[in-house]
């Protein structure tokens, strides 16, 4: 399954967060199967997204879309965000 890692800042962590939760449905139906956000030690108002997908071109085309950029606007992202696309992911966590 293929994952994107976006990172862009924020005006407000709360703010953001009730923006995501609003907008998990329209995600859950393009294709997203997980979400996870990480804070910035030093900025707390720097994210970094994680999400799993069904496949690329449903990922892909949801990141093209017009209503992600509207509910990132109305969610307070204030930066452009940097976005990446990776096919897989390995677990190497130490046993």
């Amino acid at each position: 399954m293929p994952y994107t890692m976006i990172s862009h800042k924020i005006a407000n962590y709360a703010k953001w967060k009730r923006g995501v939760n609003a907008f998990a449905k329209v995600r859950k139906a393009a294709g997203e199967k997980s979400f996870y956000v990480a804070r910035c030690a030093k900025n707390p108002n720097h994210v970094m997204v994680w999400c799993e997908w069904e496949n690329t071109a449903r990922l892909k085309k949801f990141l093209k879309s017009a209503d992600l950029r509207k509910a990132m606007k109305g969610a307070g992202v204030i930066s452009k965000p940097e976005i990446g696309i990776f096919k897989s992911m390995e677990d190497l966590t130490a046993r």
